[in-house]
């Protein structure tokens, strides 16, 4: 059983198809990581717009995989992008969100043996 992710709203997009619910995963685990460094390395040197665009780009994906916590908190590195806030406002949050994302990551890997 997912701990870590619900696939609740894959299956009902795919209408159960397990080819396209294999994609979804298997793209959820290839690019969100590599999204998320992206996003670090926005608030790191205070690139808010980079920041912004990859946090836009994998707010669906957190949605689609159940992963609510990490959507809301990944809505408030949005908002705090277009405030152009200072580092040590939001670096809690992304830590909280790539931890969540790691820990999504490997279960559905060992769960897929991906």
């Amino acid at each position: 059983m997912a701990i870590n992710y619900n696939l609740a709203k894959v299956y009902a997009l795919s209408d159960n198809d397990p080819e396209f619910v294999m994609q979804i995963i298997t793209l959820f685990v290839t690019e969100v990581p590599e999204d998320l460094k992206q996003i670090d390395l926005g608030i790191k040197n205070k690139d808010h717009k980079l920041a912004y665009s990859y946090a836009h780009k994998i707010k669906p994906s957190l949605d689609l995989m159940g992963m609510t916590v990490a959507f809301e908190e990944i809505l408030q590195v949005e908002a705090w992008t277009k405030a152009e806030g200072k580092r040590k406002e939001i670096e809690h949050t992304f830590e909280s969100i790539q931890s969540q994302i790691d820990k999504a990551v490997k279960e559905i890997k060992k769960d897929f043996e991906i």
